[in-house]
């Protein structure tokens, strides 16, 4: 008698890997908002001195600033 294979879903699961593709920056604060089951986060820009927080908005707002920033020495070697 033959066992049925696991079915693979094809709609992505909203817990793994984000959509979203940013830089890794040192000066960036994700902060994570509290909604019923979607993960949603602010995004701070803390350049340049790491006091005053600049607000860029939610992640897709903030997504092609932080990726178009070209200040030196704020991301890692392998995101320039």
């Amino acid at each position: 008698m033959a066992l049925p294979l696991p079915t693979i879903s094809l709609e992505p699961d909203p817990y793994r890997l984000a959509a979203h593709r940013i830089k890794r920056c040192t000066f960036r604060r994700l902060i994570q908002i509290d909604t019923g089951t979607d993960r949603l986060y602010d995004v701070e820009c803390l350049l340049p001195d790491r006091r005053v927080p600049i607000p860029l908005g939610h992640l897709d707002s903030a997504t092609p600033i932080c990726n178009s920033c070209t200040a030196p020495h704020t991301f890692r070697p392998d995101e320039d």
